[in-house]
C-alpha cells in the first residue's frame, strides 16, 4: 500500500495532536521498555447464593467469594451444595449451579477461556464479535461458542462424561483431533476413551436452573440503564434497581444512589485488592457497586454524589479505581474520586494508546495529555468536605475494610498531601485475598479432585500466573506498582528454573524428611490438542455411555481374532532369540511429515513337524439281543379271541 501526499500530511497532522504520545514512545524506546497493557475488560462476580469460594490467581488457599470482585486469568470459583453465582464477562453472563468447580484459563480482550472440572454451566451470550474466541473445556472436550446464544455444559465426573446443549446459537465439539458441529435445539453427549464417541440428540427440556437463568437473562435486557452507559459496561444492570438517573446542565445524565450510609462518600465502603495486571483495585460493598467504581467520573451536585458515565456510544475501558492518591507523613494513604474531565493515569507501565483509551472512553477528554498531569495544585473533589478518604498502609496492604478503618483527617493534613497516580504501598497475603469477614470461619473450600483434572484445550492458555511468595519481593522494590513486562519475563524465567531444579533434584536423590524442601512443580492442568479434522456431524448413538473397558459391536468386529494353536507356535518361536540378529531393509522416509514407514515383519522360518502317528481305529461292539419266546398259543385261537374282543 503506498501512501499519497495527503495521507501524509493527514498522519503528521495526527501525531501532530498527540505529540505528547509521540514524545512517550520514543523515549520508551530509548530506554528499552516493553509495553505490556492489560486487558480492557475483566469478569465481575455479581450475585451469590449459599456458600461461594474464591481462589485468586498465584495463591494456594481459598476464601469466602465476595460481591464486586473483579476476576481475571488464574482465578477459581467454587459453588458449594445448594448454591448458586452468576459473574459477567463483557456482553456474557455465566451462570454456575451447586457444586460447580470453574478456572477463567485466559481473559483479554479477545478471548474468554473457562475451565470447568465439575458441575454445570450456563452461558448466555449477548453479541459476539468475528474475531472473538469463547471456549468452554472440560475433562472430555472443547467446546467453542461461536454465534450469540444459550449454552448448558454439564460435566459428571462419576460417569466422567460431558454434555453439550444448545438451546439457541451454535456451537463446536473438539475433542481427540476430532470436531463435529452442535446445531440449535440439539444436545451432545461425548464420554471417556482415546477414540471420540458421542451421543447427538434432540435438546432435554429446561429445568429449574436454565428458568432461573432465564429470568435473569430477562431483567437485563429490560435495563432502562443502557439508554445512558454502553451494554459493554460491566455492572449497569444493578443501576435500575439502586438509584436513579437525572439530566444536569453541566454533566448530562448522571446517576444518584438512592440508598447510602451516613457519612458515605465515593470509595469509602469496601475494601482494596491487589489484582494484577492493574495493582491496587477497589472493591465496593453495594450490590451496585462495580460501573460506577471502574468507569466514569465523579461529581458533587446539589448536595449530593452523583456518577457521570462515559460517552454512550464509546466500547468502556475498564480501571482498577478511578482516584487521585494522596499521601503524607499523618495521612498514611489517602485518595479522592477523580472528577469531570480529569485524567486518570494508570499505576502500571501501559501504552501511550492505552492511556488515551481508558480516559476518552471513561469521561469527555478531548486531548489526552498525561504528562506531568499531577502538577496541578488542586483537583475538583479534592476540595469537597469528606471526599478524601484515608487509611494506615499496614491496613491497605493486608486489605482490610476501609470504613472500619479510616483515618481522620483535618484541614492541616490536607493542606499538606501531594496527589499522585498510585499508592507506595507493597501488597500483602490478606491484600491478595480480599478476606473481609472473619479469617477464623471455615470456608467451603472444593474437594481436590474437583479442581485438580486435566481437560482438554482448543485454544492454547497463557502460563500459570507465578505464585505470590515468589512475586512479593520484587512486589517490594516498586511500592504501590504492578511488574512491568521486564521484571515479569525475569521473574518467570526464575521460577522456571527453579522448577527444574527442584524436579532435578528428586530425581537424583531421596529427600531428607527433617531438611525443608522448595516447593514441587505444580502439576499440569491444561492438554492442549491438535487441530481438529472435520467429520460428519450427525452420527447417533456412538457408543455413548459405556465405560472404557466395553466396546461397540462395531468396535468389536474389528478386533484381531484369537490365534490359532499354530500361529500361536509361530508367534512364540518368533519371540525367542536368535544367533544372529535379523537384519531390517533401509526404511524409506517420506515427505510432508509424514510417519516412516514400517519396516517389513520378518517372519520366521517354516516349522517342519513330524507326520502323526497313526491312531488306532475304534472298533464299535454291538450286542446281540436273545430271540423273544414263541408264544404257545395257535394261530387260528388268536384270530377267535380278537374277533369276540371286537363283538
Amino acid at each position: 500500500m503506498q501512501l499519497t501526499n495527503a495521507g501524509v500530511s493527514m498522519i503528521v497532522e495526527d501525531l501532530m495532536k498527540t505529540r505528547t504520545a509521540v514524545l512517550m514512545i520514543v523515549a520508551a524506546l530509548a530506554m528499552g521498555v516493553a509495553f505490556a497493557d492489560p486487558p480492557a475488560r475483566v469478569a465481575r462476580l455479581n450475585y451469590m447464593s449459599g456458600d461461594v469460594a474464591f481462589q485468586p490467581a498465584g495463591v494456594e488457599d481459598w476464601t469466602d467469594a465476595v460481591l464486586n470482585r473483579p476476576l481475571t486469568t488464574g482465578d477459581r470459583i467454587w459453588a458449594d451444595k445448594d448454591a448458586r453465582a452468576e459473574m459477567h464477562i463483557g456482553t456474557a453472563a455465566i451462570r454456575l449451579v451447586s457444586q460447580t468447580a470453574i478456572q477463567i484459563l485466559n481473559l483479554d480482550d479477545v478471548t474468554t477461556q473457562i475451565k470447568l472440572t465439575e458441575g454445570s454451566l450456563n452461558v448466555h451470550i449477548r453479541r459476539l464479535d468475528e474475531a472473538e474466541v469463547f471456549e468452554v473445556d472440560t475433562p472430555n472436550l472443547a467446546f467453542s461458542l461461536l454465534r450469540p446464544g444459550d449454552y448448558r455444559i454439564d460435566y459428571n465426573s462419576d460417569r466422567n462424561e460431558t454434555v453439550v446443549i444448545v438451546r439457541s446459537g451454535q456451537g463446536e465439539v473438539t475433542s481427540g483431533g476430532q470436531a463435529f458441529a452442535v446445531k440449535p435445539r440439539m444436545q451432545a453427549r461425548v464420554g471417556s476413551g482415546e477414540r471420540l464417541s458421542y451421543d447427538l440428540s434432540d435438546a432435554r427440556p429446561m429445568d429449574s436452573f436454565d428458568e432461573w437463568c432465564n429470568l435473569r437473562n430477562t431483567r437485563e435486557q429490560r435495563s432502562e440503564s443502557t439508554q445512558y452507559v454502553h451494554r459493554d459496561m460491566i455492572g449497569y444492570e444493578d443501576l435500575d434497581d439502586n438509584g436513579t438517573w437525572v439530566t444536569t446542565v453541566d454533566y448530562g445524565p448522571v446517576w444518584r444512589p438512592r440508598v447510602v450510609s451516613p457519612g458515605w462518600a465515593p470509595y469509602r465502603f469496601g475494601h482494596w485488592a491487589w489484582i494484577e495486571p492493574w495493582g491496587w483495585t477497589w472493591v465496593d460493598n453495594a450490590p451496585w457497586g462495580f460501573a460506577p467504581f471502574h468507569y466514569g467520573r465523579w461529581a458533587y451536585v446539589m448536595g449530593s454524589w452523583a456518577w457521570i458515565p462515559g460517552p454512550v456510544g464509546v466500547r468502556p475501558v475498564y480501571a482498577p479505581a478511578l482516584v487521585g492518591w494522596v499521601g503524607g507523613a499523618r495521612v498514611g494513604v489517602g485518595w479522592f474520586p477523580l472528577g469531570h474531565r480529569e485524567i486518570y493515569v494508570p499505576a502500571h507501565r501501559t501504552s501511550p494508546g492505552y492511556a488515551t483509551r481508558v480516559n476518552t472512553s471513561n469521561t469527555v477528554v478531548n486531548n489526552v495529555n498525561i504528562t506531568n498531569v499531577y502538577n496541578n495544585t488542586r483537583y475538583v473533589n479534592q476540595s469537597i468536605p469528606n471526599a478524601v478518604t484515608a487509611v494506615s498502609q499496614n491496613a491497605m496492604a493486608s486489605g482490610r475494610p476501609v470504613a472500619q478503618n479510616q483515618v481522620q483527617l483535618t484541614a492541616s493534613d490536607l493542606a499538606a498531601t501531594q496527589v499522585s497516580n498510585t499508592a507506595a504501598v507493597s501488597p500483602q497475603r490478606g491484600g491478595v485475598l480480599g478476606r473481609t469477614g472473619d479469617e477464623s470461619r471455615r470456608v467451603a473450600a472444593p474437594p481436590p479432585a474437583a479442581v485438580n483434572r486435566q481437560t482438554v484445550s482448543r485454544a492454547k492458555p497463557p502460563e500459570a500466573t507465578v505464585p505470590f511468595s515468589q512475586r512479593q519481593e520484587a512486589l517490594q522494590a516498586t511500592p504501590g506498582r504492578p511488574l512491568d513486562a521486564a521484571a515479569e519475563t525475569e521473574l518467570r524465567q526464575r521460577n522456571i528454573q527453579q522448577r527444574q531444579r527442584t524436579f532435578g533434584s528428586s530425581q537424583r536423590q531421596t529427600p531428607d524428611p527433617a531438611t525443608p524442601q522448595a516447593p514441587a512443580a505444580a502439576p499440569i492442568q491444561q492438554q492442549s490438542i491438535p487441530q481438529p479434522q472435520p467429520q460428519q456431524i450427525d452420527r447417533p448413538n456412538r457408543g455413548f455411555g459405556r465405560r472404557p473397558a466395553e466396546q461397540t459391536p462395531v468396535e468389536r468386529t474389528m478386533e484381531r481374532p484369537t490365534p490359532r494353536p499354530v500361529e500361536r507356535a509361530i508367534e512364540r518361536q518368533a519371540e525367542r532369540p536368535r544367533e544372529r540378529p535379523v537384519e531390517r531393509p533401509p526404511v524409506e522416509r517420506q515427505i510432508e511429515r509424514r510417519r516412516e514407514a514400517p519396516a517389513p515383519v520378518q517372519r520366521p522360518e517354516r516349522v517342519e513337524r513330524p507326520a502323526p502317528a497313526p491312531q488306532p481305529q475304534r472298533i464299535e461292539r454291538i450286542e446281540k439281543r436273545p430271540d423273544p419266546a414263541p408264544d404257545p398259543k395257535p394261530a387260528e385261537q388268536k384270530r377267535e379271541e380278537r374277533k369276540r374282543q371286537n363283538q
